[in-house]
This record gives structure tokens, sequence and C-alpha cells, in this order.
């Protein structure tokens, strides 16, 4: 028997495949856990149900979901527009930091009413993440320095100076935990009525539409997924790949920023060394998973959110380690990839059986 498998590129991917990839990652991702769940002794069925349906009915785990979305939306965002041109922006954490750092020292040394105090804060943070993140866009649109290795080295120099900050010139409080003051209550941010979510969740929702507007009705959009699916064509027609590569990080970085500070503000109160949950590292799944919309970036925030939370309840409900939520995060990714190979390439298997010898002459 022989087994010979071809690889040809597709021509076009179908329609079933490009918007299905998202739900077949994480339905094959659960799928693929639910074999850790057996071999830890736990029913599947009813530890998803603790943790999805459960988490989703109770008011503190839907309050704790949607907050957690917040910092996860807008670090999504930061990839995901990088990702729409071409590029790859790993350093969403870094400009979290960026962004964390100068929207708290803001926050801390600006005396101002909450109506202007908490907008100026976040407008620093933005740009403290848009400029952190722009040392990567100007190095890969001026002289093709691989993006992904700078935006990864300079996420280690923002938590190391973030960390070396709380230690020493922007240390407040008392005892000796490295940490700020705590913000005044001027700038932390207020709870939206009846969801009793912080504001931050609405910085996210108006993120997510005003680049749902500029990625899809806008020639800047237009011209980003023309550079991100052809840029020597987009060059050719006319197209500034310098200025798409330069815009989408500058803004990509501000949204990370933007999640600093709304973690800061709306969550920690203070600025802390390790504050973040690797929200820009989670981030990269997420732009993958919403690659095609800004509205799909949210629900997929909304899904690892979800993880991180009812991840916490599995874990006191049936005493499973706390890392098989990253397990699960783990083997989306790798279902991610392995879409992406599907995607592009057709996989034929062909299985051919030996034919039977033929009797010889000489049998009798």
């Amino acid at each position: 028997m022989n087994l010979s498998v071809e690889l040809s590129a597709r021509d076009e991917v179908p329609t079933w495949l490009a918007y299905g990839t998202p739900v077949f990652t994480v339905v094959g991702a659960l799928a693929l856990s639910a074999v850790a769940l057996v071999a830890l002794s736990v029913d599947p069925v009813a530890a998803y149900n603790t943790m999805f349906v459960e988490t989703l009915t109770d008011p503190f785990g839907l309050r704790q979901t949607a907050t957690r979305t917040v910092p996860l939306v807008l670090t999504g965002l930061a990839v995901y527009l990088p990702l729409r041109a071409g590029l790859w922006n790993v350093g969403a954490e870094g400009q979290l930091y960026a962004g964390a750092v100068v929207g708290t020292w803001l926050a801390l040394n600006v005396s101002l009413p909450q109506v202007a105090l908490i907008p100026l804060a976040l407008l620093g943070a933005g740009v403290a993440g848009g400029l952190w993140a722009g040392i990567p866009g100007y190095l890969r649109a001026k002289w093709d320095v691989n993006e992904i290795i700078t935006t990864l080295l300079l996420t280690f120099v923002a938590t190391q100076f973030a960390s070396y900050l709380v230690r020493g010139p922007m240390q407040g409080g008392s005892g000796n935990f490295p940490g700020s003051a705590l913000l005044p209550d001027a700038a932390q941010f207020p709870a939206i009525p009846v969801l009793d979510v912080h504001a931050g969740f609405l910085v996210g929702l108006l993120a997510v539409a005003v680049t749902a507007i500029v990625v899809g009705r806008t020639r800047v959009g237009f011209d980003i997924t023309f550079v991100g699916s052809n840029p020597l064509a987009a060059a050719q027609a006319g197209m500034s790949t310098f200025r798409v590569y330069l815009f989408v990080f500058l803004v990509g970085g501000a949204f990370a920023g933007l999640a600093g500070f709304s973690e800061i503000s709306g969550v920690q109160e203070r600025l802390m060394p390790e504050f973040s949950a690797g929200y820009g590292f989670t981030a990269i799944p997420i732009a993958l998973l919403g690659r095609n919309g800004a509205a799909r970036v949210l629900l997929a925030a909304a899904f690892f959110a979800l993880l991180f939370v009812g991840g916490s309840k599995l874990e006191v409900s049936y005493g499973v380690p706390a890392a098989l939520v990253d397990v699960i995060q783990a083997l989306v990714i790798l279902f991610l990839i392995t879409a992406e190979f599907v995607k592009r390439y057709s996989v034929d298997v062909e299985i051919e059986r030996e034919p039977a010898p033929a009797g010889g002459a000489g049998e009798a």
C-alpha cells in the first residue's frame, strides 16, 4: 500500500472555510482540552458548563468578563491593525505598559476635575503607546527591519522600565511593596449605570467602532488592506507603504496604551510592576481569530475574557490546575496555525493498493 500526499496552493479560499475558521478553531481546542480534563478525572461537559454557562449567567461572572474584555479588545486591535497591513505587532504588552506609565503619571501629577483629567490621562496613554509602537513601525517602513524582533525587544524594555519606576521615582503609598500611589478619585473610571462595569468598557467599544469604520469605509482602510494583500502591487499603484506601515503601528500602539491606563484606572487603581495578566500576548490569538473584522476582534476578546474568568471558576470548583487555561489558549493558537495552512493549501491524500501478485506459470 502506497500513501501519497500532495499540496497545492488554493486559488480561492472557500467561503465556509474563511468564515468558519474561528468556530472550528475554538471547537477543536475545547475538544482536545477535554482530553486533559478526562485525565484529571473531571467530566468535560460539567466543566465547560461551569466555565461558560454558569459564568455568563452569574451577574458577578458577567461583570468580570466584561471588565477583562476591555484590555483584551484594545490590545487585540493593536495587533489587528498591523495584521491587516501584513505586519506583526507582537509588542502590544510593551505598548500597554508605556501607556499605563504615562497615564498614571498624569493622573497623579495633574489636578483637574474628573471630566477633564480622565480624557487627559487617556490621551497621554494613547500617545505614549503610539510612540512606543511607532519606533518599530518606522524601522520597518524606512529600513525594512523585522518588526517582530523590534516589537518584542521593546516589550522587555517597557516592562523593566515600568518596574524600575514603581520601585523608584514613582513609588508611593506605604510599606515596601513596589507600586505607585493610589490614583485620586478624579482619575478613576466611574461605573456605567446598570452594567456596573467601569467606563473603560465604553472606550473599548468606541475603539472597535472607529476601527471598523476606518478599515471598512475609508480610503485609508482600503490602502491598509491592499498593502497587506500585495505590497508590491500597492507600491506600483502609487500607495505609500511607508505611511501605511507607520499609521497602523501608531494607531495600534495607541489602542494598547489606552488598554494600559484603562486597566489601571478601572481595576488596579495604582501602577504595579506586573499589573497585566499577559493581555498584550493574548492579543495575538485574539487578532488572528478576529482578523476578518473589528467586531470579530471584540467577540474573540470576549471569548478569551470568558476563558480567564471561567478558568478561575473551574479551578475553584474542580481543583484543576490554573495552567489549563494556558493549555486552551495554546491549543487555540495551534489550531489557528493549522487552519491558516489549510486555507492556503489544498491537501490531497491518495492511497494506492499494490496489485496482488499474479500466479506463476509453473503452478499446478
